[in-house]
């Protein structure tokens, strides 16, 4: 039914027993903070509001596909366009893809990846 769960440690908010609602199609973790995304292409971030992870999330719709570094977040939007949020003390948002025509993303603690819809 698209539920979130969640357990662990509650130090920061990373457990949020509110997502009792259902309609959730993709979960990623980063540090002390989760992003969702729902079945009508919003995401939900939860956990600790630390150098951006959650304040500064998209609040559009239209995102298809959801990853988190150690403290940055990263969204793919349905027109293959990618967005990011979160820290950046490291460039981790450096050089970001402005361009569409993405199909995939990643992300590893402090760098992401976006891979192109003719697979370079």
């Amino acid at each position: 039914d698209g539920t979130v769960v969640t357990w662990g440690r509650r130090y920061v908010g990373q457990r949020d027993d509110a997502l009792t609602s259902g309609g959730f199609i993709a979960i990623a973790c980063g540090c002390f903070r989760s992003v969702a995304l729902r079945d009508d292409g919003t995401v939900v971030t939860w956990g600790r509001r630390y150098v951006g992870q959650g304040d500064d999330a998209p609040t559009s719709g239209g995102f298809v596909a959801i990853a988190c570094g150690d403290h940055h977040s990263v969204a793919l939007r349905d027109d293959g366009t990618v967005v990011t949020w979160g820290d950046h003390r490291r460039s981790q948002r450096d050089d970001a893809p402005t361009s569409g025509g993405f199909v995939a993303i990643a992300c590893g603690d402090y760098h992401s990846l976006a891979l192109r819809d003719d697979g370079t």
